[in-house]
């Protein structure tokens, strides 16, 4: 590229990358996810470098922020609140490093703190004499917005600073981020959507909102929360280190995010990094990556800061969860329960190292409340294993023929009637033979919770309908190995693998069983509930909706439903032709004669990041002694497990009078 082409790509760059930031900053209405806006300011940074003199003083590498907003007062920071640099590899932390120790003519390895990058909302909170007098957004890094009011309602943010410990600062200058945490985030949009009113993308931007609300009384409704992480300007007390900063925080009162840790070398750090990768979803609130700073302040000094970042910090980000995309088409997918779900076909896009292809759209009423049509530009989102989903149209770009959607009125499979009956949102085919519902029912009842019938998948399910080797689950059991060669990529020894893992699937414990048979409404927890109580097949099949209601957990929909598909002789055929085909449920004991029931009538919650067990593994701890384990905090609950990270749920019990107990209390309990 000369210098022609630079000049006129920079410029189409900056104009970009403006429009977005006013979007994001001022009007709260972002069009961009972080992961594009993102690539283009590191291309127009690298454009820059190659040509320095095109770099003008309004170019977005230049600033930090977005203007302030014009109802609130400026406030000028005492030092410039920088932003950071982005790595987006393991090396580019190595290089980081790598350039210090060159900087800093320093052979042995760095301290470094690693920290979770929240993601929230960076302000100021100024304290003179030990009382909180003003609070500010960061604004474009030197002059932010008072919003100390706002941050008054925010019950974390301590008011008078403690001075028990250590003596307190004339002055204190410290900066944090304000945070939506995910359970409320989720809770604030369930609310607004009832209200008709718009949604918001992600609990950043619902932090956003709250924080910029003119009327400090509605911000007071909002569950915000802040941990503090760096210092600013400070008088009347000497601090060393960032390390040293956190430790005099956490004794003034303000909150510090347990999950920070001091390590020695760049590779330590990576490695932390990878720690915070694996534990993000189990975290109480949204983090998009970690800061990884230089810990002593005189080293930080001396290697000094660029216009906008510091050479002694950097972020390494996560791989997004949010992208843009388009939707290429809808089509109507029937489930094994007979609902019809419309998805989205996008165009490809990688979102947190997975290509996704596909999105959900739910319902009717959510393509209508988001008004998602063939053609939109969209913004998605895929948090761990969720299936990706439509949290935005970006309507600026939505073309001048498109039309709304609307679900076929007929089933796409089997041609039948579609019902949308009362009280649910979905609309349903009610044909059993419907052939859409049987191979979703057959590849469920295969799955690996379920059966576990390894090498059946969508394609040869299809085969066996379409060939009339199959109509049902049970027929699996009965299939012969002349039967499977010869079919699409099935040879002898992938005909005999087939059968091995069909074979292997006779013997399954009740809980597997009731969750293979698809029964609406009673997933593996619930399956599990089931076994444990009655110990056999039969009592649950004999039992009636006033005696299952008795079970903890089960309510009148999931009762209805279990003796509804038990009364049904299609049914029932169906599971005495599973007996005829050799499966055999092995014995499971209910919880009266469990051996070990330590756990007997207790309830256990678990919160915040788990280190010696997954989530899945301490819940099966719990049950397999006879306990419940539970997913929110009620009065009902004997035991909250939290880990470090713990947010709302921690809160929720201590209000309540619940037991908090660390994971070690829980360790010494199973032993």
């Amino acid at each position: 590229m000369d210098r022609s082409e630079a000049q006129k790509r920079i410029e189409a760059l900056r104009e970009q990358l403006n429009y977005h930031s006013y979007r994001y900053y001022v009007l709260d209405d972002p069009e961009l996810t972080d992961a594009d806006y993102d690539r283009m300011f590191r291309e127009l940074q690298e454009l820059e470098e190659q040509f320095p003199d095109l770099i003008t003083p309004d170019s977005p590498t230049q600033r930090v922020g977005g203007e302030p907003l014009a109802a609130f007062e400026p406030v000028r920071h005492a030092t410039p609140m920088l932003s950071l640099d982005n790595a987006f590899d393991d090396q580019e932390l190595r290089d980081f490093d790598a350039r210090l120790h060159r900087l800093l003519e320093i052979e042995e390895p760095f301290e470094y703190t690693v920290e979770p990058k929240m993601d929230g909302v960076a302000v100021e909170l100024v304290y003179i004499n030990g009382l909180f007098e003003v609070g500010s957004t960061r604004g474009d890094g030197v002059t932010g917005e008072n919003i100390t009011a706002n941050l008054k309602t925010i019950k974390s943010i301590p008011l008078r600073l403690r001075d028990e410990e250590i003596s307190l600062p004339a002055r204190l200058d410290v900066r944090g981020e304000v945070y939506y945490p995910t359970e409320a985030f989720k809770k604030l949009n369930r609310e607004r959507e009832e209200a008709g009113e718009p949604t918001f993308v992600n609990p950043r931007n619902s932090a956003s909102g709250s924080l910029r609300q003119l009327d400090p009384a509605i911000t007071a409704t909002r569950p915000l929360d802040i941990f503090v992480y760096g210092l600013g300007l400070i008088e009347g007390y000497e601090l060393t280190s960032q390390w040293q900063a956190l430790l005099a925080f956490k004794k003034w009162g303000l909150r510090v995010n347990p999950l920070i840790t001091l390590c020695t070398g760049i590779e330590a750090a990576i490695e932390h990094y990878h720690n915070f990768v694996r534990m993000r979803e189990s975290l109480p609130y949204e983090i998009d990556g970690v800061v990884i700073k230089l810990n002593e302040f005189r080293l930080q000094e001396k290697a000094g800061v660029r216009s906008r970042s510091p050479r002694w910090a950097i972020a390494r980000k996560f791989p997004a969860h949010q992208e843009t995309t388009r939707v290429v088409d809808i089509i109507a997918q029937v489930g094994r329960t007979g609902a019809i779900t419309p998805v989205a076909i996008l165009e490809p896009v990688m979102v947190g190292g997975v290509e996704v292809r596909r999105a959900t759209l739910h319902n009717q009423d959510e393509i209508d409340r988001k008004d998602i049509r063939v053609g939109d530009t969209v913004i998605i989102q895929r948090a761990g294993d969720v299936i990706p989903e439509i949290i935005k149209v970006v309507t600026s770009k939505r073309g001048t023929n498109t039309q709304k959607y609307t679900l076929p009125k007929t089933c796409p499979a089997c041609g039948s009637q579609l019902v949308r009956l009362e009280g649910e949102a979905v609309l349903r085919c009610e044909n059993i033979t419907c052939p859409a519902q049987i191979k979703e029912s057959i590849k469920h009842f295969a799955s690996k919770g379920a059966m576990d019938i390894d090498g059946l998948g969508d394609k040869l399910v299809e085969q066996l309908l379409a060939k009339g080797l199959i109509s049902s689950h049970a027929d699996l059991y009965f299939l012969q190995r002349d039967q499977l060669i010869g079919l699409d990529r099935m040879a002898e020894k992938s005909a005999d693998n087939l059968l091995r893992a069909i074979d292997s699937s006779r013997r399954v414990p009740l809980d597997r069983f009731l969750y293979a048979l698809g029964i609406r409404h009673v997933g593996e927890h619930i399956a599990k509930v089931l076994a444990q109580h009655y110990g056999e097949l039969k009592k649950i099949m004999r039992a009636q909706e006033d005696e299952l209601m008795a079970i903890n957990e089960i309510g009148p929909q999931v009762a209805s439903s279990i003796v509804t598909f038990f009364r049904e002789p299609r049914n029932q055929k169906l599971i005495e032709r599973l007996f005829e085909g050799g499966v055999r449920i092995e014995k499971q004991q209910g919880p009266a004669a469990e051996a070990d029931q330590r756990f007997a009538g207790k309830t256990f919650v678990f919160t915040g990041a788990l280190e010696k067990f997954t989530r899945k593994e301490a819940e099966k701890l719990v049950e397999e002694r006879g306990g419940r384990a539970a997913s929110s905090v009620s009065k009902k609950t004997d035991y909250l497990v939290a880990g470090p990270g713990a947010g709302s749920k921690l809160e929720k019990a201590r209000s309540l009078g619940v037991a908090v107990i660390t994971e070690d209390d829980f360790l010494e309990m199973l032993q």
